[in-house]
């Protein structure tokens, strides 16, 4: 059972939420929360296997509660997805280097709320794949100048291509047919770069792929 916590400071966005995830045989909402520093708390009694953060709330906002749970060992299967009135909503560049896994729009389709969830929880991290390519472009050009990339050493030859892929916006399953491998070994090579690079998840190693300069903006083909 997929364990959710709900946290945004609109009660009927909670019950709409709510009543959608309920509904399925392998999801339950764990608790609400009506801001950032409630979500904390809950988060650390509860520590579902996914939050729901709304980005705008009082008392403490969602970036700041993402950063509280994302910096906390003990929360670290945690995942936050970020909730967003706006596709490009200019804190969702913020959100992800703060550790998030992900974010969505409020307006998105039920069907792809729920794919989220799971796949998230499978360790899947995503950005909200209607907007992908579009947030990753924006998220680079508006990025620092690229790192130096001495921790791309640690990589292969094939775990540096795989990263880039990841960086550019492609699925698992999309990494498995441009590189004619299985989708299972494109999974491992992206474990293994997680587990080197200490990426938290998937969202992070986009981060990395740019700050690194393995993936520059433009690079979204």
């Amino acid at each position: 059972m997929i364990r959710v916590l709900l946290a945004d400071d609109q009660s009927l966005v909670r019950a709409g939420f709510r009543a959608l995830l309920d509904a399925q045989p392998d999801i339950e909402v764990a608790a609400e929360a009506a801001d950032g520093a409630q979500a904390v708390r809950r988060i650390r009694e509860l520590r579902p296997d996914v939050v729901l953060m709304d980005i705008r709330m009082p008392a403490l906002d969602g970036l700041a509660a993402t950063r509280q749970v994302t910096g906390d060992p003990g929360l670290k299967d945690v995942r936050v997805v970020m909730l967003t009135t706006f596709e490009l909503d200019e804190y969702v560049f913020e959100a992800i280097r703060s550790g998030a896994s992900g974010f969505l729009v409020k307006d998105t389709e039920p069907d792809e709320l729920l794919r989220a969830v799971r796949a998230v929880v499978a360790g899947d991290a995503l950005l909200s794949p209607g907007v992908t390519r579009r947030l990753i472009s924006e998220f680079a050009s508006r990025s620092k100048e690229p790192a130096a990339a001495g921790a791309l050493a640690r990589l292969t030859e094939r775990e540096r291509e795989v990263m880039a892929l990841v960086g550019i916006g492609l699925s698992n399953e999309e990494i498995a047919r441009r590189l004619v491998v299985s989708p299972l070994t494109a999974k491992t090579h992206v474990s293994r770069t997680m587990v080197k690079l200490g990426a938290r998840d998937r969202a992070q190693l986009v981060v990395l792929a740019y700050e690194s300069g393995l993936v520059r903006p433009g690079w979204l083909g």
